[in-house]
C-alpha cells in the first residue's frame, strides 16, 4: 500500500497555517510526523486524524479560507520593573490565574513568566486573541500600579 506523505510546508499551505506553528505541533507531539534527513513527513492518515480531533483547518473549503471565520490574534513582551523577588512572584501568579480562568470564547492563548532578578524585572511573552490581549493587558496595568 502506497502511503502519501506531507512535507511542513504542503501542510501549512493546505491548513493555511504557518510552518512554525506544523512544527510546534510536531513537536508537542500533536501531529505525528516521521523525521527523514532534516525535514519532516506527515502520513495523510495521520494528518486527517489531526485536523478531525483539533478542528484545524475546519474553515478551509476547496483550498481557501472563509474571511468571516478568521481570527485575530496578538502577541506582546512586557517587561514589568519590581522591586523585590515577592513582588515578581505576586504579578506572575496573578497572570497565570487569570490565564487559567478565562472565559473558552477567548479561544487558545498562552503566557510565560521569567523573573529576571539581576534586572529586578518580570517579562511576560503573550500570545492570543486581541480580546483575551486586552483583558491581560488591563490586568497587568492594574497590577503594576499597585507596585
Amino acid at each position: 500500500m502506497n502511503e502519501k506523505f506531507y512535507t511542513v510546508e504542503q501542510i501549512a499551505e493546505l491548513l493555511q497555517i504557518n510552518e512554525k506553528t506544523i512544527q510546534r505541533y510536531i513537536r508537542e507531539g500533536k501531529l505525528k510526523a516521521v523525521k527523514l534527513g532534516k525535514s519532516w513527513r506527515v502520513t495523510g492518515h495521520d494528518l486527517s486524524v489531526f485536523t478531525e480531533s483539533t478542528g484545524v483547518g475546519s474553515n478551509i473549503s476547496s483550498g481557501r479560507a472563509h474571511n468571516s471565520d478568521m481570527v485575530t490574534s496578538a502577541s506582546a513582551v512586557v517587561d514589568v520593573q519590581v522591586a523585590d523577588t515577592d513582588a515578581a512572584i505576586r504579578i506572575m501568579n496573578t497572570l497565570t490565574a487569570a490565564l487559567n480562568s478565562k472565559p473558552a470564547e477567548f479561544g487558545r492563548s498562552s503566557m510565560n513568566t521569567q523573573y529576571i532578578q539581576e534586572e529586578k524585572k518580570v517579562r511576560i511573552s503573550l500570545w492570543g486573541s486581541v480580546d483575551f490581549m486586552a483583558v491581560i493587558m488591563d490586568n497587568i496595568r492594574l497590577l503594576t500600579k499597585q507596585c
